[in-house]
């Protein structure tokens, strides 16, 4: 049977910068949904057309929210940085608590505010772009490691890319 994860908690941080945890300002963090790019090919003889798979995936965007302003953020956005979203998640038939790591280089270019009042804590959603590299793993295994620059696109250690690598020479 499946085993049910259940999500805990979570931060974000500057993977390289000590103290830059958010765990206790962090409402939401979104670890980028993977959309595999696909080619149509609609033939003027057939009877159907075919949205064909690709091994290449469309640009990854994370996103995290925080209560309060958080001005750290400022100091690289638009810059490309490396960050990590941490999860915990609890095994519920094990009841054993679980790590989850994303490792994400990208730039945070997106400062949205929360439309706020005096009485509530304001929100502020911070977005990704230039994603140039992710990895997810669950419990030390890893589920995914994509990297624009090594060409490189694993799911559950196996390289999607690796004949279209060899088929090129490179």
């Amino acid at each position: 049977m499946q085993t049910l994860y259940m999500l805990t908690a979570v931060d974000v941080r500057r993977a390289e910068v000590g103290g830059s945890s958010r765990a206790t300002t962090i409402d939401k963090l979104t670890i980028p949904a993977i959309n595999f790019m696909t080619a149509e090919h609609n033939p003027g003889g057939g009877v159907m057309s075919v949205n064909y798979a690709l091994p290449r995936i469309e640009a990854p965007e994370p996103a995290f929210s925080v209560k309060g302003i958080d001005t750290d953020v400022f100091g690289g956005m638009g810059l490309r940085d490396k960050w990590t979203f941490a999860g915990a998640y609890r095994d519920k038939k094990t009841n054993r608590a679980v790590p989850a790591r994303g490792v994400i280089e990208g730039a945070v270019t997106n400062w949205e505010p929360d439309e706020s009042d005096p009485g509530e804590f304001q929100g502020c959603n911070h977005i990704f772009k230039e994603v140039t590299h992710f990895e997810f793993l669950l419990d030390g295994v890893e589920l995914w490691y994509i990297d624009a620059d090594e060409r490189v696109m694993r799911r559950n250690g196996e390289d999607l890319f690796a004949a279209d690598r060899l088929a090129l020479g490179a």
